[in-house]
């Protein structure tokens, strides 16, 4: 769970760095139209030019870092969740075996 936990963070931190970024293009853009030097209307559509291509690029660096993060895990020699339930189940098989064996040595 601690590294699911540092994972969240830092996928927190790019969602915040990239909300940031869109309010100091906020405050950029309404500074231009206040000044007289872009209209509020090419404000609004470099806004939600900007807007989106964070958006994109936000669901590209969650891409970028989850798979990172994957390989990481798989160099340390982190076992996949799919690895622990398929030995969970061999165990219980053996375990089950175990218990048929020593039940029909004491009948």
């Amino acid at each position: 769970m601690e590294n699911n936990n540092w994972m969240q963070q830092l996928l927190m931190l790019g969602i915040g760095t990239t909300s940031v970024v869109a309010d100091k293009i906020k405050e950029a853009s309404e500074q231009l139209v206040k000044d007289g030097k872009l209209d509020p209307e090419q404000a609004k559509a470099v806004m939600d030019d900007v807007v989106q291509e964070l958006k994109s690029e936000q669901g590209n660096w969650d891409k970028n870092m989850q798979r990172q993060m994957k390989n990481m895990l798989q160099d340390l020699g982190v076992a996949r969740q799919s690895e622990v339930d398929e030995l969970r189940g061999r165990i219980d098989r053996l375990e089950r075996q175990v218990r048929d064996l020593e039940n029909k040595l004491w009948k």
